[in-house]
C-alpha cells in the first residue's frame, strides 16, 4: 500500500483503525504499508498515534519510500507534488497484481473490503478457476461455476440483495 504525503502516513491509520478483531481468522497474507515518510516518522506515527487506535500499534511493516521508487513502480507517485497517492494492491503468490485501487490523499479505504477481496481471490485460486465470486461475495455464500450454461443465468444463482 502506498501512502501520501510526507509527515503523515495516513493510509496506515485508516487500515489499522479498521483492523479485524484478534479472534478473526488469519487470511495468510503479508501486509506492508509504504509511504514517502522516513522510518523515523513511521516510528513516531506508530508510537504516538497508532497505539491509541490498535493495541500494540501497527501489526505490519511500514516501509519508507523517500525517493518514491516503489510509488513509481506501482504508478502511484505524483511527480508534480512529490507524494504517493493512496494505493492498495493485492498481489498473488506468483507476484501478479490481482487488484488495485488508487485514491487521492483525502479519501480512505475500508479494511473489510480488502479482506473480502483477498478471501475471494484465494477461493478462486484454490478452485483453479472452476469457481468465481459475484459482486459482494462473502465466504460461505454461493459461488458461480463458470461455464456456457451460466451465460444469461447468473440471476438464477446470485441476486444483488445477497450482498451484505
Amino acid at each position: 500500500m502506498a501512502d501520501p504525503p510526507a509527515g503523515c502516513a495516513r493510509t496506515t491509520g485508516a487500515v489499522v483503525g479498521a483492523q479485524p478483531s484478534t479472534d478473526s481468522p488469519p487470511i495468510g497474507v503479508e501486509v506492508l504499508s509504504v509511504s514517502v515518510d522516513s522510518h523515523f516518522v513511521h516510528k513516531m506515527w506508530n508510537d504516538h498515534e497508532l497505539v491509541k487506535m490498535v493495541e500494540g500499534g501497527v501489526p505490519f511493516h511500514m516501509v519508507a519510500d523517500q525517493a518514491g521508487n516503489v510509488g513509481r513502480a506501482f504508478g502511484v507517485w505524483d511527480e508534480h507534488q512529490g507524494i504517493e497517492l493512496r494505493g492498495r494492491f493485492i498481489i498473488d503468490p506468483d507476484g501478479v497484481i490481482q487488484a488495485m485501487e488508487v485514491l487521492t490523499p483525502p479519501v480512505g479505504r475500508t479494511f473489510a473490503e480488502t479482506v473480502r477481496q483477498i478471501n475471494a481471490f484465494q477461493l478462486v485460486r484454490a478452485s483453479r478457476g472452476t469457481e468465481a465470486t459475484p459482486a459482494g461475495w462473502e465466504p460461505g455464500q454461493p459461488t458461480l461455476k463458470p461455464c456456457p450454461d451460466l451465460v444469461g443465468n447468473v440471476w438464477k444463482v446470485w441476486q444483488p440483495k445477497q450482498e451484505k
